[in-house]
């Protein structure tokens, strides 16, 4: 499998790059499109019909095929992998029913590939991501290879796109599912934020909203562990949520990230990005700082050295809170991630990525890096 990565501000620059990079009977068949919410999709979609490549596509925060950063542009992956080794599927759930969305997404892979490996994209902000990756683990098993993100919108939160070919939606999920037999798809997420103070108890919460942890309002004891001063109702801005998110800690692997991005200042609780549940076990956060990028780039080298050692293409999910925290270091980790394996790369930043905790259970995470490695068998 070939992979190339291109990428342009308009459709003509898409359009000139594809096809120098065809000029040599090139023949790409699968495309990652990873575009931002202002350009024309419509004419980026019909671009790739009329060639004859199958997309799978999803609107971005930002976007990179390197350690350069786009944004208002478009990141495109193309790969010649046979046909006959992947899937792509469009499902909508304007009845919020994810997980039976995700269950049909599941059992029409199966239909066609005994072991398939997932990568998925979803929109809408009100998505329970989580809910989608239980519907695939319900049919394909606990322990598939899934990873993916939720879509952007250049930072708005106001309305994000999933697409084909031929279709798009603001609230569904686009499914590529390939053949493991056929292609190896190894992953690893990382946050590398670094925990402070003791394990604490959440003891009042709502789905995503934390009220009290340890019977404190929860922004309270954030501002205490991160030495901010609450001095009246200003925006509690996603600069803020990026640097001191709320580590919810699991039974096994590492703890998933929840960063607060809208404070009700009636009682000083606040909305998280993901679900905190009532009882669960929380520790609070410090600011990043260098070794945040060490830590993926590292994960990354145990990745390549204890599973993946080769590879064609690499997709990079990053959060969108990894963009806001790290400034220019995050280009640094882009780099660092690329020149693992030196291949072919492709990566957005996303409202959250989707997969599994490194060492434990599927989740949704926040302020973490997602890294997908593809290697044709």
């Amino acid at each position: 499998m070939t992979a190339k990565s291109i990428k342009g501000k308009t459709t003509e620059e898409i359009k000139s790059a594809l096809e120098q990079n065809m000029a040599d009977g090139y023949q790409p068949t699968l495309a990652i499109v990873l575009v931002s919410i202002k350009m024309d999709r419509n004419s980026i979609q019909k671009l790739f019909r009329e060639k004859g490549i199958a997309v799978f596509g999803a609107t971005t925060n930002g976007d990179f095929i390197d350690e350069n950063v786009e944004l208002d542009a478009a990141s495109i992956l193309l790969l010649d992998v046979n046909p006959e080794h992947f899937l792509i599927a469009l499902k909508e759930y304007p009845e919020k029913n994810y997980r039976e969305v995700a269950n049909s997404l599941a059992k029409d892979a199966l239909q066609k590939f005994s072991h398939p490996a997932f990568l998925i994209a979803g929109s809408h902000v009100e998505t329970d991501a989580e809910q989608l990756l239980y519907g695939f683990a319900d049919i394909a098993g606990d322990d598939i290879s899934i990873h993916g993100c939720m879509a952007g919108d250049d930072f708005t939160f106001s309305e994000q796109f999933v697409f084909t070919n031929d279709k798009d939606t603001n609230r569904g999920i686009v499914m590529l599912a390939f053949d493991e037999d056929k292609i190896q798809i190894s992953g690893r997420a990382v946050c590398g934020w670094k925990a402070v103070g003791t394990v604490r108890t959440v003891t009042k919460s709502e789905g995503n909203h934390v009220y009290t942890v340890d019977d404190v309002p929860v922004l309270d004891l954030t501002a205490k562990y991160g030495g901010l001063e609450l001095t009246g109702k200003e925006d509690f801005s996603v600069e803020v949520a990026a640097q001191f998110p709320l580590q919810l800690q699991r039974e096994k692997g590492d703890p998933v990230m929840r960063p607060g991005l809208l404070i009700d200042w009636s009682d000083h609780s606040f909305y998280c990005s993901g679900t905190v549940p009532q009882g669960s076990k929380i520790r609070f956060s410090l600011p990043p700082d260098f070794d945040v990028v060490d830590k993926v780039i590292s994960a990354c080298e145990d990745l390549k050295k204890n599973e993946i050692p080769e590879a064609d293409a690499v997709i990079m999910f990053s959060c969108a809170g990894r963009y806001i925290a790290l400034g220019p270091l995050v280009n640094e980790e882009i780099e660092g991630v690329r020149k693992v394996w030196n291949v072919p790369m492709a990566g957005m930043f996303s409202n959250a990525e989707l997969a599994r905790a490194y060492g434990g259970n599927l989740e949704m995470h926040n302020c973490t890096a997602c890294v997908v490695v593809l290697k044709e068998k």
